[in-house]
């Protein structure tokens, strides 16, 4: 029978830690807990790892009953100098009591006695009965008990066992003499005197020249004159009381039987019961997964072990040029019921390639490729043996299109394009690359290549490899088939081999709910979109370029004026040297290649000086890159983006490339047009909708903030989104007790930079204040609507504790820098972590909505309401006038619903909705 095993929590040390390692938290009765929170957390963390670990037997919790022990009637110094308890945490000393009973843990404390010398009586007790001890503390003072090979200490902060090795390396000597080194230390914390100059080192030097404290101060009349052999001539007595009041007690009665520590498992009913009157939500869902756990959570049972895939074998890939090996490959996809698929084309834009090749893989290494238009780019080339292509396509679209097969592919949108332009529309599928982002966003990209590398060890062939590089290169159908095979079906082969590792990891880490509820469908979804492109002017386009051109000139202008002579001011250098240099700026700050810094928070800084000799230069050079950037990005370049056969401008949208699960848009990204600028709106007004029809763009109204009020638990701001009343007005009236214009938009920045993390001094720079006063406005913010700090709070210790935060629908986005040592790197996973869940969640719902609209609007007898573009909140459709007034309320109830029924929430989704010839006249 195995020994026992009594772990000692010094309760004290944990109250502390969790009082500065959290936030000002208030509960939903107005009472200070954040220490009380991270007590909690930090013990429920305790307890799963121990229970993950060669877990303890018995087990108690030590803390500290009262300031006043027989120490202090030695030494009435002692501890003296220590600042009384900060004020909002003495509330909480009975409430951490509680919350340790509510895991129905012992709770031990004896006047007169501090919680160390508890923990020695505990210690020598168990030691005499031959249990095995741990003490759950990184505290020097205890390290003393570390003498028996049976004791060792557990540092909860460092996740590490601390043994006598520990003590040796730290103090320089052994835990039955550490009471010595720490006596003549003395310590300024404990106002315990020791001998003046006496460090470590020298402490450690000392005991181990001498043998004890008596064996120092004996021999200390003999040593070398000098300050240090003066002081521990003078100090023994001091030196001596020192010893005594380092010393721990360990004969002291104990307050209750070693056997009454035996753990005997958590009731559910007084936890649930403690959390709930406190209101910890969080904390209240844990305990709902633990007491019923589900296979979608990962502590539910280790992911099953699957078996090393062979190495490819690329010489083992067929090259398939008739129709009895098609028929051979479909029959047995048709059979087995799955086939991973990739296409091989001329071109990245699906819009634009042209189909050569396909191929398919049904286990690893049984994979094929389907050449259809290889051969040279002249019409005498000679063409390799192929299949006949309209044959071949016939074939793959009714095993494409066939419902019994599930098709996977990586990236599979860009594959439904040019599948679509052959008349083939693929289903069902699975999309590794969407899979491996329900997974591990946060952790890794998910580009085939680094898959490949992290979960196959694969090093995959590179592209450049098959077609060469520079004037050389060649076309992909101008390859050889045997070169091409080995390419084209090792991509197939990979999806497979990925899939085959993501599926049962979906249900085993819980990313099932998200893929199925919000993803899955939206590469079909967003091709549609992607395919529909919509019309630009090309003439107002060219109108607002030669309007650009023209203010950029005025500016460029006046800057020169400004500057005392021309320079060229898209060239940073030039423009530090004449800001910082020719005008005598101050705060110039130069980076590493020894040029100034002259990003956009360097010229703010410098245009929001008033005693600035460079605040009108400043402004009016970021007037002018922004004119720069929105003619270059916009107004030219959307002019080059028309395609030659539709006659629209097809953006592309990643479904992996925002952490946090939004869409966001390339070529060209449609995402960064300014909203609230006039220049902004003039490029929307380039949006068009064809003869006929109009534009209607439907935006979630401050869906972040219904979102914030319902996930953090706000009755305000539940309250007033289910009123109706203006939530900026709100917040304006209890921040600064008036609205106004000025208060109101100070309300609004307030609001949204919340929910970011924002520091103080983002903050004042927001609103042009001081950090102080900034400071003071998060505080009347958090005051008057706590359940914020709280979620905030929470969203940072579980991030802290898991690595991941989650959205309503199960998300999971990974911070692997929430714990980093460099400062910046951890205030920026921070504050990405805070609106993660919340941002997240919003995507999550925009996403169910476009899942949902088509057939909402097929059934409403709209077929021909196309959805063209999704901008963060907004969706744009184009439909024919007379569709206008039928559509708005299905658009409206389809993203007003879209939550519904996975995740109902407490505040209602509000949608606005405009209509008009072109986008900007739709807002």
């Amino acid at each position: 029978m195995a020994a026992n095993h009594l772990y000692l929590v010094d309760g004290s040390g944990y109250i502390f830690r969790a009082y500065h390692r959290l936030p000002p938290l208030t509960n939903r009765h107005g009472e200070p807990v954040g220490a009380v929170y991270g007590y909690t957390t930090m013990l429920w963390k305790l307890a799963d790892e121990l229970n993950k670990a060669d877990g303890p037997t018995h087990l108690a919790v030590i803390l500290d009953k009262s300031s006043h022990t027989f120490r202090n009637d030695l030494y009435d110094q002692y501890k003296a100098h220590r600042p009384p308890p900060p004020e909002d945490l003495i509330p909480q000393f009975p409430m951490i009591r509680d919350a340790t009973r509510a895991f129905s843990l012992p709770c031990i404390e004896e006047d007169g006695l501090e919680a160390d010398d508890i923990i020695a009586c505990y210690t020598q007790a168990a030691l005499a009965q031959g249990w095995q001890v741990t003490i759950v503390s990184s505290d020097k003072d205890l390290m003393q008990l570390m003498t028996e090979p049976n004791v060792d200490m557990y540092d909860t902060m460092n996740n590490r066992r601390l043994g006598p090795d520990h003590v040796m390396e730290k103090f320089g000597v052994g835990p039955d003499r550490l009471g010595d080194v720490l006596a003549l230390m003395g310590d300024s914390v404990d106002n315990v005197p020791g001998v003046t100059g006496v460090g470590p080192k020298t402490a450690s030097k000392l005991i181990n020249e001498h043998g004890d404290l008596e064996g120092v101060l004996t021999a200390a009349p003999a040593m070398k004159p000098g300050k240090l052999r003066d002081n521990l001539i003078e100090q023994a007595e001091n030196a001596r009381l020192s010893k005594v009041l380092v010393t721990l007690k360990c004969d002291a009665p104990l307050p209750e039987p070693l056997d009454d520590l035996a753990l005997k498992g958590i009731p559910e009913a007084p936890l649930r019961a403690f959390l709930e009157h406190h209101g910890f939500r969080s904390l209240l869902a844990k305990l709902a997964a633990v007491a019923d756990p589900t296979p979608a959570l990962p502590s539910a049972a280790p992911i099953p072990v699957q078996e090393e895939d062979p190495p490819c074998d690329h010489d083992n890939y067929e090259t398939v040029i008739d129709e009895a090996a098609l028929d051979r490959w479909i029959q047995i996809a048709r059979h087995q019921g799955w086939i991973a698929i990739d296409t091989e084309t001329t071109a990245k834009d699906p819009m634009l390639a042209e189909l050569v090749g396909v191929s398919m893989a049904l286990h690893p290494n049984l994979a094929c490729y389907v050449p259809l238009a290889h051969g040279g780019s002249d019409m005498f080339a000679e063409r390799p043996v192929q299949l006949d292509r309209e044959i071949a396509l016939a074939k793959l679209k009714a095993l494409f299109e066939d419902p019994s097969v599930l098709k996977i592919g990586h990236n599979l949108k860009y594959d439904l394009i040019v599948l679509a332009r052959q008349g083939i529309d693929v289903a069902p599928y699975d999309d590794t690359i969407v899979m491996s982002f329900n997974l591990d966003a946060g952790l890794h990209g998910h580009g085939m290549d680094e898959l490949a590398a992290t979960h196959l060890s694969h090093s995959c062939i590179a592209y450049k490899e098959v077609v060469g590089t520079g004037k050389s290169q060649l076309g992909f159908h101008e390859v050889d088939l045997k070169t091409a095979t080995r390419y084209a079906a090792e991509d197939a082969d990979v999806t497979l081999r990925l899939w085959r590792r993501f599926k049962p990891r979906l249900a085993w880490e819980g990313g099932t709910r998200v893929y199925e509820m919000v993803d899955r469908a939206l590469p079909a979804v967003v091709a549609r979109m992607e395919r529909h492109g919509v019309k630009v002017d090309a003439g107002v386009l060219g109108r607002l370029s030669g309007e650009f051109a023209e203010e950029m000139g005025r500016l460029e202008t006046e800057i020169h004026g400004l500057a005392g002579g021309p320079f060229t001011i898209g060239s940073p250098k030039q423009l530090g040297d004449v800001l910082f240099e020719r005008m005598g700026i101050k705060g110039g700050r130069k980076g590493k290649s020894g040029v100034y810094s002259t990003d956009v928070n360097e010229l703010e800084r410098i245009a929001a000086d008033k005693d600035s000799p460079g605040k009108d230069i400043a402004r009016k050079v970021l007037d002018w890159r922004q004119l720069a950037k929105l003619k270059s990005t916009y107004t030219d370049a959307l002019q080059q983006q028309i395609h030659p056969v539709t006659g629209r401008v097809h953006t592309s949208y990643s479904l992996t490339g925002a952490q946090t699960g939004r869409l966001s848009s390339t070529d060209p990204n449609l995402q960064n047009i300014p909203i609230r600028t006039e220049v902004g709106r003039q490029i929307r007004h380039a949006f068009v909708a064809e003869p006929g029809n109009l534009l209607l763009a439907a935006d979630y109204s401050q869906i972040e903030l219904r979102l914030a009020a319902h996930m953090a638990d706000v009755p305000a701001l539940r309250d007033a989104f289910a009123r109706g009343d203006d939530i900026h007005n709100l917040t304006a009236q209890e921040l600064f007790g008036e609205v106004n214009r000025d208060t109101r938009g100070r309300a609004k920045t307030i609001n949204f930079a919340i929910l970011y993390g924002i520091s103080r001094w983002g903050l004042a720079g927001r609103l042009d204040v001081t950090p102080e006063e900034a400071q003071s406005m998060i505080d009347r913010y958090f005051e008057r609507f706590p359940g914020i700090n709280r979620y905030i709070a929470e969203t940072l210790e579980t991030v802290r504790e898991c690595g991941f935060t989650t959205t309503l629908f199960g998300r999971k986005t990974h911070f692997p820098r929430i714990a980093s040592k460099i400062q910046h790197e951890r205030q920026g996973a921070e504050r990405a972590a805070i609106n993660a869940p919340i941002q997240g969640t919003s995507a999550d719902i925009i996403k169910r909505a476009m899942a949902r609209m088509e057939p909402a609007l097929l059934a409403a007898g709209l077929p021909d309401v196309r959805m063209l573009l999704q901008v963060h909140d907004e969706l744009v459709f184009e439909l024919p006038e007379g569709d206008v007034e039928k559509a708005k309320p299905v658009i409206e109830r389809v993203m007003a619903t879209a939550a519904e029924p996975a995740a109902p929430l407490s505040v209602p989704l509000a949608v606005e909705i405009g209509v008009g010839p072109s986008w900007g006249a739709a807002h």
